[in-house]
């Protein structure tokens, strides 16, 4: 009669494992999805150069984090960038920037929200998240991406856009420190007020609780 017991419970607990596992690959689907439309729908900002523009692809990312763990935000950066080098201009160079700046973000926030899910470790965790994604937006670009644009606009010409703008800055390190850290991490604060304003309604759909 124990060993009856045993196996129906061994079995309802692989149903369970096999029902958590298909609906996280279905929500990591499904954010990476909204994810890769949201890179397309880019926008230039006042006060920033017309080659750097804004988007929210990092959304979905950071609600994948909170849901289903850090591991699944890490994952819809991942996918949405492999997709998007199907059309890459960049040679590649753009997306890996924008895989590492997604993950550096969602990382942070979805490891401290997962010590202590509430309202105040959320919060925490996307504060850190962007902090970080624009601290290493300055290396990545300052390293990796600036070089690879100078093949197809010379650096005194990137200079110059920042200079029409801000006349003081005198190289590239000086751009990224007064315009591109501070963007990246309003970039993130817009991801994750969003993030706040809808969660709490999609996050029982996502988690299969309703």
């Amino acid at each position: 009669m124990d060993t009856h017991k045993t196996m129906r419970h061994a079995e309802k607990n692989a149903k369970v494992h096999k029902n958590i596992g298909v609906r996280y690959l279905t929500v990591t689907a499904m954010l990476t999805a909204v994810a890769y439309c949201l890179m397309f729908l880019d926008f230039s900002v006042p006060f920033m150069p017309a080659f750097i523009k804004m988007d929210l692809s990092e959304l979905p990312a950071l609600v994948g984090a909170f849901a289903m763990g850090p591991l699944c935000g890490v994952l819809i950066c991942l996918i949405k960038n492999l997709l998007h080098l199907m059309i890459t201009t960049t040679g590649g160079v753009g997306e890996l920037s924008n895989f590492m700046l997604g993950a550096a973000f969602v990382l942070p926030a979805g490891l401290i929200y997962r010590c202590k899910k509430s309202k105040t470790t959320a919060l925490i965790g996307s504060l850190a998240g962007a902090v970080i994604m624009g601290l290493f937006s300055i290396i990545s670009n300052y390293f990796l991406v600036y070089p690879v644009y100078y093949n197809f606009m010379s650096k005194d010409m990137i200079l110059a856009a920042y200079q029409a703008i801000f006349p003081s800055v005198k190289n590239i390190l000086q751009c990224l420190i007064c315009f591109n850290l501070p963007f990246t991490i309003v970039k993130g604060l817009f991801s994750a007020a969003i993030t706040f304003l809808t969660y709490k309604h999609i996050s029982p759909i996502l988690k299969g609780n309703r």
